[in-house]
């Protein structure tokens, strides 16, 4: 029997050091997560199927349609969770006194069964936070600022948030008399991909041209138009651009960004990173949270991938370990060593083999320090450390060397 050696196609390792910067990411992102006062929460990766396509989640949505289709042990349709946010409607439908504002986020893994390619994967790890039970503009605004003061500590370059709403889209298309609402947003949604006179000609299916016309005139109307003309949604866009410039936040309308999913309702947003690609995605969903109780729940939150930022972000990970203790016929003296350095917090390993080969590892590995423990160190009671960048070579006492390793970043 002949076994494929090989991670199947659309799924991959990280290994170090991609995988260490991946840790420092997140732990970033939850940083900025708990000092906004979110509080974590963990869900299966595996949904009954029809929870994952009900109503707003429609099968024409991209994200829903290329989910993971499974079949448990019992034959019941099961799936594999392409997202968070359509769990949430089962959490409060199963824990329905969840105290509100409920601030929750969500860092882990998410599969899409869609095509691969050139940074296209069937599994990434996603990073959500929402607040649900709030209304405001406020809450908007702060979803906002959160994902801002990620991105510029990790020093992922210059982006532009973007925001547009899809009630004054919905009262843009209704003005103009299209009445295939739904099917108009799908064809906007690909504007970006086909451009704008295959969209017209794909529009032609709902509406004459000149209707079609009208809106992409109206489309490219500035927010107080709308407010003036008491359009649907406008009002609560403009209060967005004033609470976000609260927190530094300065935001970009873009009347033609859509959201490829079904669910949101009010308020959108975008983040397009240095690369013009986006980073993050999000906006308001109020009908989604409470559909199983019966009532509407206001809620907003935003997603990003964690690929994406690891890949943008120049923020370095920290050495792991960061002291290797090359022992020269000394083991038990170097164990004690090597004790002690842990116990004082510093991430430190053992080499026993010829200091050559030693020092070769560390290269090898970005170890940025080594110890050397031989006789003569034992008999002086004095270390000598190298700092493997420089070269430079320091002879210390214990607690001179402990002091010095835990001083430095």
């Amino acid at each position: 029997m002949n076994i494929e050696i090989d991670t199947v196609k659309g799924f991959r390792d990280f290994l170090p050091p991609e995988s260490l910067k991946r840790e420092v990411v997140v732990e970033t992102i939850k940083k900025y997560f708990e000092l906004y006062g979110f509080l974590p929460v963990e869900t299966p990766v595996v949904e009954f199927d029809e929870l994952m396509r009900s109503d707003s989640l429609a099968e024409e949505d991209e994200t829903v349609s290329d989910r993971f289709r499974l079949k448990d042990r019992a034959g019941r349709n099961v799936g594999l969770r392409y997202e968070f946010t359509f769990q949430l409607a089962r959490i409060f439908k199963q824990f329905p006194n969840i105290k509100l504002p409920f601030r929750r986020y969500q860092i882990g893994p998410v599969f899409r069964d869609e095509p691969t390619g050139p940074n296209r994967f069937r599994q990434f790890t996603q990073c959500d936070v929402d607040i649900i039970g709030d209304s405001s503009t406020k809450a908007d605004a702060e979803i906002l600022a959160v994902v801002s003061d990620i991105l510029k500590e990790l020093e992922v370059g210059e982006v532009e948030i973007c925001v547009n709403s899809r009630r004054l889209l919905n009262a843009i298309i209704e003005s103009v008399e299209i009445k295939a609402n739904k099917q108009v947003l799908c064809e906007l949604d690909k504007l970006s991909k086909v451009g704008e006179d295959q969209v017209k000609a794909n529009l032609r299916k709902y509406a004459d041209p000149n209707k079609i016309l009208t809106l992409f005139k109206l489309l490219l109307k500035d927010i107080s138009f709308f407010k003036e003309n008491a359009f649907d949604g406008a009002e609560e866009l403009e209060e967005l651009q004033k609470e976000a410039s609260r927190y530094g936040v300065k935001i970009k309308i873009n009347p033609f960004m859509i959201r490829g999913l079904g669910y949101y309702t009010g308020n959108i947003f975008e983040v397009i990173g240095p690369d013009k690609n986006t980073v993050a995605g999000g906006g308001r969903y109020d009908k989604l949270v409470g559909k199983y109780l019966g009532r509407d729940i206001p809620a907003v939150g935003i997603s990003f991938g964690l690929e994406r930022i690891s890949q943008l972000a120049k923020k370095i990970p920290r050495n792991i370990p960061k002291v290797l203790v090359i022992s020269i016929n000394k083991d038990n003296e170097s164990f004690l060593l090597l004790k002690k350095l842990r116990k004082s917090g510093i991430s430190s390993l053992m080499f026993s083999e010829k200091p050559t080969k030693a020092l070769e590892y560390a290269n090898s590995t970005a170890i940025p320090y080594v110890i050397f423990l031989g006789e003569d160190e034992v008999s002086k009671r004095k270390f000598k450390l190298r700092n493997m960048q420089s070269g430079e070579e320091k002879s210390l006492s214990e607690k001179q060397l402990l002091i010095a390793l835990k001083n430095i970043t």
